[in-house]
């Protein structure tokens, strides 16, 4: 049995009476991406703290989710270059924030992506 509950912090999956997480359920549409950025450094090498204003924004993500995958011209599916799990490099604007469960998440579309990372 799955329900769906609304609360403050946003919306989330009860299955069997345990609280899961929604973004794993979550699948974006045609060539879109739902990426979890990484956390920003928040103390330097030195071990000095920096505040969150001074913070830059982090441009690196994980690949949580991907759509199947635009259409070209004549209708046929291209399939995504990225995957679940990938390493990525987001642009410094765009994309639209999703927050479950007190979590930031970001969905772009495949062609914002700047770039993929080697593992």
């Amino acid at each position: 049995m799955c329900i769906m509950e609304i609360r403050k912090g946003g919306l989330r999956k009860k299955i069997g009476g345990l609280l899961g997480d929604l973004v794993k359920a979550f699948k974006p549409l045609a060539d879109r991406v739902l990426v979890e950025r990484f956390a920003a450094e928040t103390k330097t090498k030195g071990g000095i703290m920096i505040p969150d204003k001074a913070q830059g924004k982090v441009l690196e993500a994980t690949v949580i989710s991907t759509g199947p995958g635009g259409r070209d011209s004549k209708g046929n599916l291209v399939p995504m270059t990225v995957q679940a799990g990938d390493h990525v490099l987001l642009p410094e604007y765009g994309g639209t924030k999703v927050v479950v469960d007190e979590k930031e998440y970001h969905i772009f579309r495949e062609a914002d992506i700047l770039g993929k990372f080697n593992q």
